[in-house]
């Protein structure tokens, strides 16, 4: 009979970036939150030593780690749990769908670039309408939102037509969380509290343009990290297209699909965006392995492609991740001690005759192409 897994299996089989991503999480939004419960304060400002671990935009030049650390840290309990709750588990399934390596750069590119970013936009805001107490030194970033937002895009790639039930009542697509979750964020930033609400923004764009440009992946879709094809880099398809997160009402009226989005006043805007970008080296263009690969689509079928294409990418998913499991338990078995003769007699020990083969057959050498010659 199957048991069911227990939290301490669920522990153990989780990959160790999301291992120490989350105990770090929790060692110092835990500990950051009990200082600034029982320290002092003085005059409504926190303690000089916890800003070592946020990122205020008017003292990072001091303490530039806060760009990392500040991810690290949830001030609040409900952030605190809303982490543990999505962001770990998410965390926990890309690591082993895409592997190590990948699942820290997207880490670290989401993470860092949105903080960064934020940091420009309040050394405008404070150029531009002063108020530096505010701008650089009363906002403080922090927490996992930036992060939260790019692996809802990661599973937009991968399972748009997906349908989640929120709140026990509320049922929506997965491509549609994303941008309802930047409408929060444009709500709370109109209602002034841009700190940390605009990291959202941020996490949605770079995630999508790490997705879309810069992600290596091979021609099946997976991660390039012990599978085997062609290198490409990002995913072109149609369908995850950037003019694809907005109703279709700006995408134009034209009554061909493809021809409406290149036609409508986004799509020229998209199109104006991403030819500079090219030109400038910004970003790669369309390559032969792109449609080779399947990684560029041409538009078109309407809604039918549109569903076609996720069910693509749902089985690109499962079978990467499938891979990888196999991987790791072929691994595992090898590590394993060799198994007994029935008989119970120890095994016999290796032969120390040199094999004739490579006597008999000395012209077959390794060719330069990496073949062999034949005789």
């Amino acid at each position: 009979m199957a048991l069911l897994s227990t939290p301490l299996d669920t522990w153990n089989s989780t990959p160790p970036v999301t291992k120490a991503f989350t105990i770090t999480l929790l060692v110092a939004s835990l500990g950051y939150q009990y200082v600034s419960f029982t320290a002092t304060h003085t005059e409504g400002k926190s303690p000089i030593y916890l800003e070592w671990l946020l990122l205020y935009p008017g003292w990072w030049i001091y303490n530039p780690w806060t760009i990392v650390t500040c991810v690290l840290v949830e001030p609040s309990i409900f952030g605190l749990l809303g982490s543990l709750i999505f962001t770990v588990p998410s965390l926990r399934y890309f690591e082993r769908l895409w592997g190590t390596v990948e699942t820290i750069k997207f880490l670290l590119i989401t993470t860092v670039v949105s903080n960064v970013i934020s940091l420009v936009i309040n050394y405008i805001e404070s150029f531009i309408f002063g108020y530096p107490e505010v701008f650089l030194y009363g906002m403080a970033y922090y927490g996992t939102m930036a992060l939260q937002t790019a692996l809802l895009v990661a599973f937009t790639q991968i399972i748009p037509e997906h349908q989640v039930q929120l709140f026990g009542f509320i049922k929506a697509r997965v491509k549609r969380l994303p941008m309802a979750y930047v409408g929060v964020s444009n709500v709370m930033c109109i209602l002034g509290m841009q700190s940390p609400w605009i990291l959202i923004q941020w996490g949605w764009l770079v995630g999508w343009g790490y997705l879309r440009f810069y992600k290596k992946t091979s021609a099946d879709g997976a991660t390039l990290n012990g599978t085997i094809g062609p290198e490409t880099w990002g995913d072109r398809s149609e369908t995850f297209a950037f003019v694809h997160w907005f109703p279709p009402l700006v995408h134009g009226m034209g009554a061909d699909q493809e021809l409406s989005l290149r036609s409508g006043p986004l799509g020229k805007v998209c199109d104006f965006v991403y030819d500079n970008a090219v030109r400038l080296k910004l970003v790669p263009g369309h390559s032969s392995a792109d449609a080779e690969g399947g990684n560029y689509m041409p538009l078109g079928g309407g809604a039918g492609n549109a569903r076609a294409e996720a069910e693509r990418r749902r089985a690109m998913a499962l079978k990467a991740l499938d891979q990888r499991m196999a991987n790791n338990a072929a691994s595992n078995a090898s590590g394993s001690r060799p198994p007994q003769p029935a008989n119970g007699e120890p095994p016999a020990p290796p032969s120390h005759k040199r094999s004739g083969s490579v006597s008999k057959r000395p012209t077959e050498t390794s060719s330069p192409t990496g073949g062999q010659a034949q005789s």
